[in-house]
């Protein structure tokens, strides 16, 4: 017997939008399982069952509840999910339009580099001109190693998964020779630090104490995102692209086109998301500029339904996992891993909802096994 997915000729709207609720639930329930399996002290030899789920539940406050409970916790929510959503916002342009840009923590990097050159190698500029240039300079950063693997794709026929994934390594260790090598602080006692920023080199706080004016930036990119998307010609492209490739061809739409026009747009909203990182909570370039926020944002293009308003939310609840990871790593000592587990999770359960969604399952026999059963027993 066999399992076959047989596309559905009609889906439901309904289910479509419940989907990530599905998933969501499907985590956590996964993950009190998971807390419960693992989080006991392994020196603790037949533990009983019930200290293990006692000790998931608590974990699973701590991780999903406790840091939505104290005003400093949300303010580190809100500065977590600033560059997550930025970059989801652009990939989700890539993604409605058929697109798969992988790379988007490559194009952070980039833009955390060329932004940084600014204050590192000029430390003297520090007036109202630094801050828009450095945001420029990380913009533009973005946008041109984002066009890299659109450039390969349109050029050479390239898989611009590959490319775009090979290019965050590239990056990654690009950014960590500079913060050890040239770029590093000769005041800095050794440590793999560029000079930190100051005055005008730092973006200013908008929000209670720590939340900095890359959350403008955060619902701007909403707005503007949605208005393009349902309300211009270049929106409906790039849904049309994706939608039916061979009808928009037919209209006149230009796929090479929009290659480059969604590599660049998604990798100019990376670049900004990485020049507020080190402009803004790290304040300084280091050899690890994001805690992965480039792929986090993935999951988050997907739960948000590839929707900026969608995005926003799902933008915050990831931003969660990262605080609450840190949270469990802190007051239980759950290992640090523990975030990628739950984000990995709500990942395959997101796409398994969404499979359901668009497919039904169909169980066949096999060919053999059928005739087995309708030959008469002592025949032939």
């Amino acid at each position: 017997m066999r399992v076959e997915l047989i596309r559905r000729p009609e889906h439901s709207t309904a289910m479509s939008l419940l989907s990530p609720v599905v998933a969501i639930v499907l985590t956590v329930i996964a993950g009190f399982f998971i807390f419960a399996a693992v989080g006991v002290d392994p020196v603790v030899r037949g533990a009983p069952l019930g200290q293990r789920l006692e000790f998931g539940v608590e974990a699973l406050y701590v991780y999903a509840i406790e840091p939505l409970t104290a005003w400093w916790s949300i303010q580190d929510l809100l500065i977590k999910a600033a560059p997550i959503i930025l970059i989801a916002i652009g990939l989700s342009l890539c993604f409605r339009s058929n697109i798969w840009n992988i790379g988007a923590e490559g194009q952070l990097v980039a833009g955390a580099i060329a932004g940084s050159a600014v204050p590192i190698l000029l430390p003297e500029f520090n007036g109202p001109l630094v801050l828009p240039v450095m945001i420029l300079l990380g913009i533009a950063g973005g946008m041109a190693y984002g066009a890299i693997p659109a450039l390969l794709k349109i050029r050479f026929g390239t898989n611009e998964i590959l490319t775009s994934l090979m290019l965050v390594y590239v990056a990654q260790l690009f950014v960590d020779w500079l913060a050890r090598g040239p770029w590093r602080n000769p005041e800095g006692f050794n440590f793999p630090d560029s000079r930190p920023f100051d005055g005008w080199q730092v973006f200013p706080v908008v929000l209670g104490d720590d939340v900095r004016l890359n959350l403008v930036f955060v619902l701007v990119a909403v707005v503007v995102a949605w208005f393009v998307l349902s309300r211009t010609l270049t929106g409906f492209q790039i849904s049309a692209l994706g939608a039916a490739p061979r009808a928009a061809a037919f209209a006149g739409f230009s796929q090479k086109r929009m290659v480059i026009l969604t590599f660049v747009i998604s990798g100019g909203l990376a670049g900004l998301a990485g020049i507020s990182e080190v402009a803004g909570a790290t304040g300084m370039l280091r050899t690890v500029v994001s805690p992965g926020y480039g792929f986090t944002a993935i999951i988050v293009a997907f739960l948000g339904r590839l929707n900026p308003v969608g995005i926003l939310f799902a933008g915050l609840l990831l931003a969660l996992t990262f605080i609450g990871g840190e949270g469990v790593q802190i007051a239980l000592g759950v290992s640090d891993q523990i975030t990628r587990v739950f984000q990995g999770m709500l990942l395959f359960f997101v796409l398994t909802c969404d499979t359901f969604v668009l497919y039904r399952l169909r169980f066949v026999r096999s060919r053999r096994a059928t005739q087995a059963k309708e030959t008469p027993r002592g025949s032939g």
